[in-house]
Parts: C-alpha cells; structure tokens; sequence
C-alpha cells in the first residue's frame, strides 16, 4: 500500500553548511520523492526544515525497495531512497535508474530467538530463517553465509516482509531473521531476540540505500537534482546531529516502538548519510560484483551511466 503524505517546504534555518545552488523558477514545483517505511529511510521527513520556499514536496511511502526503484524508473515518482540491492537489480537489466547520492548506512541485523542457540552466523545452518528475496539485507546474508564456509542453500530461507519479521520469530515461526531497523531494535528491546551480528564485516562495508532519480531527470533538469541533493544532504547531516528528534519522527511517521527505535540509533546502527564518495563507489561496485557471482544479475551494470557523482560533488559543504 502506498501512503501520499504532502510536505509544504518551508524556509526555515538550515545548517548553514552546504550552499544551496541556485534554484528553480519563481514559481512553486511540487516534487514527488519515494520513502521506505524504515528508520533508515526518514530523510525525506526532514526535507522541509531545508527545502527553498518554492518547493513543495509529496512523501511516497513504499514498503518494499522494488517498488520504490520501480517508481523511479517509471517517473511516478521523481527521486526516491531504497536499498542499493534494488538499485543494482534494475540498473543490470538496463532500466534508467541512476544512483546521484548517498542515502544511509547500515540499519541491518541478523537477530535469533532469544536463548536459542544461535550465537553466530555459522548456527544458523540448517536453520529456519526470515530473508526478503531482493533487498539488500539478502546480499548481505549470502556473503557472510560464504565467508563461514556456507551458502543459502545451508539455511532454510524464508520469505518474509521486514515489517512480519519480529512477529514470527516472536510466535517461532522462523529461528531467525536478517532485518532492516527498527525490527532487530524491536526484537531486542522486548526480550524477544537476540543479536547474532550486524553483518557488516565484508567488502561491502554497511553500505545500504541510495538516492536515486531516473536518466530522464539527470538529462533534463540537473539544477532540480542539484537542489534535492542538497536539500537531502543538509536534512542527513541534522538527523546525525540531532537523533533524538529522527527518534521522535519515526515514532510519529512510523508508528514504530520507541524503545525499538532508540535502541537503533543508541547502538549507532543507522547512519544517515548523502555523499557518493569514492568509499560509496568502491561498495557499490563490489556489491554489483557479488551479485553477479551469486547470479542474481546476469551482467554488471554500466557504472559510470549507473553511478553518477558528479551531482554529490557539486554540494560544497563549508
């Protein structure tokens, strides 16, 4: 289900640390930009503590991250945040989906039933286990699963909803779960689960969404990506600044557990972030590369058309 939400960009402060580009016409634009129902993906709330006056932004709420590059891709929306899985899957069949910026890092865990055996990734085999097909999260269990000598073939994957996943471990409908926040905060918070990794010890670092637009976008108004970039990069650096407000805003957006919520970002598991530096790149590219040698993809997607850096470039912060 998709929930519009409508945010009327205002002129309030901003950090005063990354210039604003000149932008826009006199009049106001309404900007569409794609959201995840994850803590992880609440920059675009933000969005209107930053945004110039004449820019109005309509916050679309996906649930799954294929939905969200769908939208992109298919212009429904104009700019969107989800998971660099998504990203790479429609980039490599040569959809015009174009990564401009970074998005977040991390918000992933690999969480068990509480006082089961499970205490690292290598228990996990044979075991029932909560996976998303295509997101992210997927990418990551399956080369952590590699580097102990393992393979998906080893568990028993199941597919479930980020949202589903606490409610069955909960009722021990899987031993375990590879989640996106605030689940594994949930899990641990009430006692339910326990943590077996962040799994964030391989090549592709905790590297996670993206901000992205279509090839359409980026050919006929770059100033427009200019702005939402910047305007994206001034909401990230306040929320990493200021968690106890992205902790308010998630709880209000989301209606998210609290205690769940401050659990995530009191153990750092999010991180808000916005440029596509050479680190970003350098993952992506080695993310693209795992994909295509688990076969998920069947050829790597044209980088320098698919990551385009010269928009995070172009936002000077002071």
């Amino acid at each position: 289900m998709i929930n519009r939400r409508h945010l009327l960009a205002s002129a309030g402060a901003g950090l005063g640390v990354i210039a604003m580009p000149n932008i826009l016409r006199a009049q106001t634009r309404t900007v569409k930009m794609g959201s995840l129902r994850l803590i992880h993906s609440m920059t675009p709330h933000f969005y209107e503590k930053f945004a110039p006056s004449n820019l109005k932004i309509e916050i679309i709420t996906f649930d799954s991250p294929t939905d969200g590059k769908n939208a992109v891709v298919t212009k429904s929306v104009d700019f969107g945040g989800f998971g660099i899985a998504a990203a790479t899957l429609g980039a490599a069949a040569g959809e015009p989906v174009v990564v401009v910026g970074a998005f977040c890092n991390k918000g992933m865990g690999v969480i068990a039933k509480a006082g089961s055996p499970i205490k690292t990734v290598k228990d996990l085999k044979g075991k029932k286990v909560g996976i998303w097909p295509g997101s992210t999260q997927e990418v990551f269990i399956m080369e952590r699963l590699r580097l102990e000598g393992l393979s998906i073939r080893d568990v028993v994957a199941t597919r479930v909803p980020f949202g589903e996943m606490h409610a069955m471990l909960s009722r021990g409908d899987i031993d375990a779960y590879v989640g996106a926040e605030p689940g594994p905060g949930l899990s641990l918070a009430t006692g339910v689960g326990q943590l077996v990794e962040y799994p964030y010890n391989t090549a592709m670092g905790g590297l996670n969404m993206i901000f992205a637009t279509s090839e359409e976008m980026v050919a006929k108004d770059p100033e427009l990506v200019k702005t939402m970039l910047t305007v994206h990069a001034k909401a990230s650096e306040f929320m990493m600044k200021n968690k106890d407000a992205v902790a308010e805003m998630t709880v209000a957006k989301l209606g998210a557990n609290k205690a769940a919520v401050e659990n995530a970002l009191k153990n750092d598991n999010v991180e808000y972030i916005w440029k596509l530096d050479e680190t970003v790149l350098k993952q992506a590219r080695t993310y693209a590369e795992q994909m295509l040698a688990l076969k998920q993809i069947r050829a790597l997607p044209d980088f320098p058309k698919f990551l385009n850096a010269s928009f995070s470039n172009a936002v000077k912060t002071a």
